[in-house]
């Protein structure tokens, strides 16, 4: 990457402040930096404790090209490797499931669930070999809130103390209580960070999400920024005069004594709790290439509520959000390649978040 292009500085004071510089959302050579210098050295979420739940259960996946393997140990420990074998760089595990030990595709070498090479094939006369030296690399793996989280620098900071205040912030909703009810994936025409600005501002709810903001209470609109996440909350409006349709929430509100309202966490850099009162979503942004990227929605309720109606509509309404955004970020998209337009400034009242993550994301864009 030529250094210039990551020459920009994000003033600390928003009045002050110009946003990232538009070559930063279209850059192929940003891109390729971005998944060393952010995509590897963060917290990534890869997966979800039910796929781990007993001893022997694993699954794989692949973050920025590196395929991982999670696997639930017989002491009850879940443990991360990189899915590659050390002998000729063949897979030993594909998929998910249960096993007792891991046998590799290519050539059968096979490891235990700790990662320990068990047994290498056709390796007699071979001098000066070490199984030690042959097991499986592992990978700073650790869960919180029932979902599993993996940092592909071995020197990160450990998760809860890189999240600061997100984890008392984030418990008190019922999330881990909670069963997945539904999944689905947006392909998106648009750079990872186009979604993630959009996500950080209620500014725009009016304007695109009319059933949205029908809900929410515009005016009382709180954005508070973080070290390493922002939160954001509105308070869910009750019935208005002269409303011919009921409001989502007007029975859970009758129901509830205290006030009730919305929180959206955004966790840098990529990932997104979103808390609703009868269900919350977990977003994850997967950057593709430049100008594209996917948004991976899963929806979690109480598994009593499951077979309500009220589940189904949850996921409906959120998806319909989710296609009003997308629907905007792929404008912007468009139009940050004009030669109309640079970079642009931020509203003090609306954007703060917006601010915060274009500070964090040029920290360590430029480390």
């Amino acid at each position: 990457m030529d250094n210039s292009k990551a020459n920009f500085k994000i003033d600390a004071e928003i009045a002050r402040a110009w946003t990232l510089p538009a070559h930063l959302y279209t850059d192929a050579s940003i891109f390729l930096a971005e998944k060393e210098k952010i995509f590897a050295r963060t917290w990534q979420v890869v997966g979800h404790t039910s796929q781990v739940a007993n001893p022997g259960d694993y699954f794989t996946t692949n973050l920025i090209g590196e395929p991982l393997l999670f696997v639930r140990g017989m002491d009850g420990t879940l443990r991360g490797f990189y899915n590659v074998c050390r002998h000729r760089a063949g897979p030993p595990a594909e998929g998910c499931g249960s096993r007792k030990l891991f046998r590799c595709g290519y050539h059968g070498w096979t490891y235990g669930l700790d990662g320990a090479l068990i047994s290498a094939t056709e390796i007699e006369g071979v001098e000066d070999f070490c199984p030690e030296d042959f097991a499986l690399k592992p990978v700073r793996t650790e869960e919180w809130f029932n979902l599993v989280f993996v940092n592909l620098d071995p020197e990160a900071q450990a998760l809860r103390e890189s999240m600061g205040e997100l984890p008392q912030q984030a418990e008190k909703f019922p999330f881990a209580q909670m069963k997945l009810f539904e999944r689905r994936t947006y392909d998106m025409k648009c750079n990872w960070k186009t979604y993630v600005d959009n996500y950080l501002e209620g500014y725009h709810l009016p304007s695109v999400h009319p059933g949205l903001n029908r809900e929410l209470d515009y005016n009382a609109y709180v954005v508070e920024p973080y070290a390493r996440h922002v939160r954001q909350f509105s308070p869910i409006r009750g019935a208005q005069p002269g409303d011919a349709t009921p409001r989502r929430y007007q029975a859970a509100r009758e129901d509830l004594a205290s006030d009730l309202g919305a929180d959206y966490f955004w966790i840098f850099p990529n990932w997104m709790l979103n808390c609703y009162p009868d269900n919350v979503s977990l977003n994850i942004v997967l950057p593709v290439d430049a100008e594209r990227s996917l948004a991976i929605f899963e929806w979690y309720l109480p598994e009593k509520d499951h077979d309500a109606p009220a589940a189904k509509a949850s996921v409906e309404f959120s998806d319909q959000i989710q296609i009003e955004d997308v629907g905007i970020c792929e404008i912007v998209q468009k139009n940050l390649r004009s030669r109309s337009y640079s970079r642009g400034r931020y509203s003090v009242k609306q954007e703060k978040g917006v601010h915060a993550f274009h500070r964090m994301y040029g920290k360590l864009m430029r480390e």
